[in-house]
């Protein structure tokens, strides 16, 4: 491993350890965001571009190092700055976040993966290729899938980058409103499961497989009309 490669896992290490050695993680917890929204909005009224950055920017860096909290950031964004400029907030902060973690673990270690287990992953590879960009849609608009596990699974694969941060974000688009929304009524939230009920997960799970189902039945009357074409021709 290069000198570069080491550098970054340090750095990575170093910041992960530091976040939950120096309990940090306590400040990404609901009870702590609902305890200061009215302190932060105070702040927020007074100094509302220098807010908005300290906002965008600790977005970006939780999500960007997989650290615990994106979800109890979402709320907050929702509570101090609205649902129109928090989910603007949020959507790009996610991305620009996620597309970090995808290059990190790219760089680090797709050609690891792909020299040692490129025969193994071949056929994930050319699905990859083909649908890729149904495939982390699927998996981006259903809550259930961690957000950082689809950063990094989705580096080992074929899938490019700008592909990667144009069909997150547009995924991400519906569940992110629907949290920044509930986090403009924070004060009634008590946990995350007041906001993922298992209606919602299944609205998720149903809009997510729409476009596989909608590219198959195409397909399939794409099929049907030519096989009619050759047997008309037949005749």
């Amino acid at each position: 491993m290069n000198t570069k490669k080491t550098a970054l896992i340090a750095l990575f290490i170093t910041a992960v350890t530091l976040f939950f050695m120096l309990n940090l993680d306590q400040y990404l917890s609901l009870a702590f965001i609902k305890s200061t929204q009215a302190t932060v909005d105070s702040y927020y009224i007074l100094h509302p571009l220098r807010t908005s950055l300290i906002f965008f920017i600790s977005y970006i860096l939780v999500t960007g190092f997989s650290l615990p909290g994106a979800a109890i950031l979402t709320l907050a964004g929702g509570a101090v700055f609205g649902i129109i400029w928090g989910t603007i907030l949020v959507s790009f902060g996610s991305v620009f976040g996620a597309t970090i973690a995808f290059l990190m673990t790219r760089y680090l270690l797709h050609d690891y993966v792909q020299t040692h287990f490129g025969k193994y992953l071949a056929p994930i590879n050319r699905g990859i290729k083909k649908e890729g960009h149904l495939y982390l849609f699927t998996i981006r608009i259903v809550p259930i899938f961690p957000f950082f596990m689809v950063n990094i699974l989705m580096a080992l694969t074929p899938i490019k980058t700008l592909n990667f941060a144009l069909v997150s974000q547009i995924a991400m688009l519906i569940p992110t409103i629907i949290f920044v929304n509930a986090g403009t009524q924070l004060a009634r939230i008590e946990s995350l499961d007041d906001v993922l009920s298992p209606a919602l997960m299944l609205s998720f799970a149903l809009l997510g497989l729409f476009p596989f189902v909608a590219k198959k039945t195409l397909a399939y009357i794409e099929k049907k009309r030519n096989a009619l074409a050759a047997t008309a021709n037949d005749v």
